[in-house]
């Protein structure tokens, strides 16, 4: 008995009430995920900018939230702030096509519970607002290559250097002309 009871206090809290804010400027990825979220039982909010995102936020206080990182008029984490100080046990999943390590680490650090990158079909969204703790994620079908690895580690310094492109090339021992090619191309596969 008292294992059971150690196994639901680790367990996270899922809300009772399945309000789900989408915050995305790509509006027919936006319509589609909305579609699919509500045949999935969930009452959907959306919004195309940060400023919609954290008006809805402050105003419906939503349980769960799916966040674009990278918006037309700045960084979907602005949302998440907005939201984990709203609803502080919201569950929030933080989409994007140009994931790196260092926005994840950010987004998590921020409050929310998974990251995924884009393209993620609706299924694979509602199992990350609904994961439970302990629930380990299936592994990926198509693993990081050791080139998209490197890339990774090089965005998350150059992140850490606050975009300096001069000072990442120095902590990385690195010319500065080469650290600036490989930031100019796009991620590996």
């Amino acid at each position: 008995m008292a294992e059971k009871a150690e196994d639901q206090a680790a367990a996270p809290f899922i809300p009772d009430d399945r309000t789900l804010l989408l915050v995305d400027d790509d509006a027919p990825f936006l319509t589609r995920l909305a579609r699919a979220m509500e045949q999935r039982g969930f009452e959907v909010m959306s919004a195309g900018t940060i400023r919609e995102g954290k008006e809805l936020a402050r105003a419906r206080k939503p349980a769960f939230a799916v966040i674009d990182l990278r918006l037309e008029d700045g960084n979907g984490l602005d949302v998440v702030a907005a939201i984990q100080e709203a609803r502080p046990e919201a569950r929030i999943v933080v989409l994007t096509g140009y994931g790196n390590i260092a926005t994840a680490v950010a987004a998590v650090k921020l409050g929310a519970i998974d990251y995924l990158a884009k393209p993620s079909d609706a299924d694979a969204i509602e199992d990350a607002l609904l994961a439970r703790g302990g629930e380990k994620a299936t592994p990926p079908e198509n693993p990081m290559s050791a080139d998209r690895v490197r890339w990774e580690h090089i965005q998350r310094v150059y992140e850490l250097c606050d975009r300096n492109v001069s000072e990442t090339a120095r902590r990385l021992n690195m010319h500065r002309r080469t650290l600036q090619r490989i930031l100019a191309k796009r991620a590996p596969k």
